[in-house]
């Protein structure tokens, strides 16, 4: 196969001309500063607020809840960081959250663990859940927040958010949730999940990067930690990329237009892959089977390095990555993965799949012929996977 196989989509996703189309109009012709007075300023405007409404639609949520940021790492600390102040001004700084989150929530976290607050990080069962009930079971009078995301970045596990947030309603604390992984690809809805608080990042569904979306819900203050111009109702400061928040707009309307259909064409890719895959001896699929995003595939393969699998794949044009491409510059094993209970050893030769529409099945045929190629070649070479092989140290997997 000559050309690319792009199949980390997780990591980012490739514009599509829907995107590209709608953003051109505000690179020349409507360029104006919404904040200017004059005609020119208030047709960019006019463009601004249209976005705006557009994303509240997809969301089931008031234009007015939309407040438009540089992407999904903004706005869960923007998130994170207001619902941990509202709740410390009236004398609650307890947080729960899980040991799976990506690190623009864990690091948020682990600051203000540092200011006096304190986190509850609930542990996750081995196919990346936990349950409403845990999170009942460790609200306390003093909790201001709940913060667990949609769906996992690395192993595509679906958490069950609809009854998180009805807890947190009926103990009356804050719920915000990651869903970077989820809109766009998932049905997901402000209302009926009984979501406080929600991030999005417009690259994940074929948008640009460099712009996001926070929602916070209409009774629930917003601080500022962008000072500046009044902007976004005074809650982030800096003149609107007017030309990326349109763009990304007509883009999350795009994948809520052919939700079904994109999910139904990207879960028959997955199965294959899962399928195919989970036939090599000593592998296993990480994240629950059933409920996880349908583009999503993660596998562990026991006695390889991850970071060799996925040189060798890039060499016969699969592009893959092993974990969270936020962190794929360092040598530990993913933490998402440590979260799930699997050892060190067998944390390392994970690979990560993550699929769009755009994908075909014959390219899902392609890489379950290659993957157990490049393994076998891998473990050939592997002293551990000799060592394994010999009886020498007992399989994992």
């Amino acid at each position: 196969m000559a050309k690319t196989v792009y199949v980390d989509n997780a990591a980012t996703t490739a514009m599509s001309d829907v995107a590209v189309e709608a953003m051109k109009p505000y690179l020349q012709g409507i360029y104006g500063n919404p904040s200017s007075l004059h005609s020119v300023g208030q047709r960019a405007k006019e463009e601004l607020e249209k976005a705006r409404q557009t994303v509240a639609d997809c969301l089931g949520a008031s234009p007015r809840e939309i407040y438009f940021t540089s992407g999904g790492s903004e706005a869960d600390n923007q998130a994170i960081r207001s619902a941990a102040y509202n709740g410390a001004a009236k004398g609650k700084k307890h947080i729960i959250s899980t040991n799976f989150e990506h690190h623009a929530v864990l690091h948020t976290l682990k600051k203000l663990e540092g200011e006096g607050f304190e986190v509850t990080y609930l542990p996750v069962d081995k196919n990346g859940l936990i349950t409403a009930e845990q999170v009942e079971e460790a609200i306390r009078p003093d909790t201001a927040l709940v913060t667990t995301m949609y769906a996992n970045n690395e192993v595509g596990s679906i958490l069950p958010i609809k009854e998180i947030g009805a807890v947190c309603r009926s103990h009356k604390v804050t719920f915000h949730t990651d869903a970077v992984q989820a809109v766009g690809h998932i049905p997901v809805n402000v209302e009926g999940d009984n979501i406080d608080m929600l991030s999005l990042s417009a690259h994940k569904f074929h948008g640009p990067k460099g712009v996001g979306v926070l929602y916070c819900r209409r009774n629930i203050p917003l601080r500022t930690f962008i000072e500046g111009g009044a902007q976004e109702r005074g809650k982030r400061a800096g003149t609107e990329n007017l030309a990326g928040i349109c763009s990304m707009a007509a883009a999350l309307k795009d994948a809520i237009d052919h939700l079904a259909e994109n999910m139904a064409k990207e879960e028959e890719m997955r199965d294959i892959l899962i399928e195919g895959l989970s036939a090599i001896p000593h592998s296993k699929l990480n994240g629950d089977r059933f409920k996880r995003l349908p583009g999503n595939v993660n596998m562990c393969f026991e006695g390889i390095e991850g970071e060799s699998l996925l040189l060798l794949l890039d060499a016969k044009g699969i592009c893959a990555s092993s974990g969270s491409a936020c962190t794929s510059g360092s040598l530990d094993p993913s933490h998402v993965l440590l979260a799930l209970g699997l050892p060190h050893e067998v944390a390392h030769g994970s690979l990560r799949l993550s699929l769009c529409p755009e994908n075909t099945v014959e390219e899902m045929h392609y890489i379950v012929q290659e993957v157990p190629k490049v393994v076998e070649y891998l473990r050939s070479i592997s002293p551990v996977w000799e060592e394994l092989e010999k009886g020498e140290r007992p399989h994992l997997i």
